[in-house]
């Protein structure tokens, strides 16, 4: 205290982080144990310190001297190391070398790592009843690859099935193993709102444990913060937007598949990793307990993850993906964009070296099929960028002047075999 019997901020923050060191990282305590997610304690101490002294605003005080605590510690946020897990007794390296020792860092975790753990034999068997045996695998993988700041895989979870499978149960678990590095939120808010970028920084997860099933008005941002390996723009509420560290991989979780409204394009469906549950047995009794049990397996749930990131580490950081997963996309693909049906259909046009047919003439036979096969067409102009973006796997030729004035493809040989003059369902 000051002459004036005063207390004298400046002096009192160092005193008080003589007792409890931390930093300061974007505005937030972190000890070397992780963040500090309440500052009450702190407050009550401050309290207990300076009650005799501050008799009057008492509270304001107390938010002074944590203003002041804060400028005190406050540093650059510590370099992303991508070859360590920060766990609660240590360090655990990328190459399987476990330290005790402790260092600031950004993803604290809130579990121990312990060599010794038994298996998680519950969870196995939950995740065996849930989950195809070819699919465990990739899940493990997507696990151990969230352990770490990295999106070198570039790919997002999405885990779908009929409800009532106990799929959430995995968000749960995934709370005990990644505590505040995770965030619970929904995936169409990221998409769709500028500010919630800002809630994912320095994130290692999203869980959205509903997924919407309407189709998504864009992806622009989620297939950037899928691939993202640099700074990016976040914006905060009455902030100037600055440029922020985002490393969060997205685990999805719903009764449906993913799909955008305009984007049809191979590139949104290529960062999806998609598995299904199996369906739930009739006259299964669910156990109002399963969660509390896993939970009991936290250490062995964790040994078990970090042995799919080693695998994925060995694969290049390609996922091991079985073949149901392999048609799981496709079909969704195939459901957000039925162009693919109709390239696949036979009857309405045929693929031959020297024909040629009008982009209308092709995009009136598309049409047909579609009402042939109760399906809503999509615009033209999504119809024709398809077909000129995919033009040379299908082996048609696109030509601003294919037949006289009027655009069209080579190699494709349309049947115009009824007009489209029957009103459409969608009409």
């Amino acid at each position: 205290m000051g002459d004036n019997g005063k207390i004298i901020e400046p002096l009192f923050a160092d005193y008080f982080l003589s007792l409890h060191p931390m930093r300061c990282f974007q505005g937030r305590l972190f000890t070397v144990d992780g963040m500090v997610e309440d500052e009450a304690p702190l407050k009550k101490e401050i309290y207990e310190q300076i009650r005799y002294y501050a008799t009057t605003s008492v509270a304001r005080r107390i938010e002074h001297i944590m203003q002041a605590i804060k400028l005190a510690c406050t540093s650059e946020p510590p370099e992303i190391q991508m070859d360590r897990i920060h766990v609660r007794n240590g360090t655990y390296f990328a190459d399987g070398h476990f330290t005790p020792e402790k260092e600031y860092c950004m993803n604290r975790l809130p579990i121990a790592y312990v060599p010794e753990a038994p298996a998680s034999t519950r969870w196995l068997q939950f995740l065996n009843e849930l989950l195809y045996e070819e699919d465990i695998p990739a899940l493990q993988e997507y696990i151990g690859y969230c352990l770490l700041p990295v999106t070198k895989a570039q790919k997002m979870l999405l885990m779908v099935g009929k409800g009532g499978e106990g799929k959430s149960r995995i968000g749960l678990i995934l709370r005990e193993l990644f505590g505040s590095s995770m965030y619970t939120g929904s995936l169409q808010k990221v998409e769709t709102n500028r500010f919630a970028r800002a809630d994912l920084e320095y994130k290692l997860l999203l869980v959205d444990d509903d997924m919407k099933t309407e189709a998504l008005p864009q992806t622009n941002n989620i297939k950037t913060l899928v691939t993202l390996e640099d700074k990016i723009d976040i914006e905060r509420k009455g902030q100037q937007s600055v440029q922020g560290t985002l490393y969060v991989r997205f685990a999805c979780f719903g009764n449906g598949s993913l799909h955008a409204l305009y984007d049809k394009s191979n590139g949104f469906y290529r960062r999806q990793l998609l598995l299904t549950t199996k369906e739930k047995p009739v006259g299964r009794v669910d156990d109002p307990f399963l969660i509390d049990k896993m939970r009991n397996e936290k250490e062995g749930i964790l040994l078990w993850a970090l042995e799919g990131l080693h695998r994925l580490i060995r694969n290049n950081y390609r996922f091991t993906i079985s073949e149901r997963t392999v048609a799981n996309l496709k079909e969704a693909m195939e459901q957000g964009n039925n162009i693919l049906g109709f390239l696949k259909s036979e009857g309405y046009f045929e693929i031959r070296q020297g024909a040629k047919c009008k982009s209308t003439d092709f995009y009136k036979v598309y049409e047909r099929w579609c009402l042939d096969n109760l399906e809503k067409p999509l615009a033209a102009s999504t119809f024709i960028h398809h077909l000129k973006d995919n033009q040379k796997s299908l082996g048609i030729v696109y030509d601003d002047k294919c037949i006289g004035t009027n655009r069209g493809f080579h190699n494709v040989d349309v049947d115009l075999f009824l007009p489209v003059d029957v009103p459409s369902p969608w009409d």
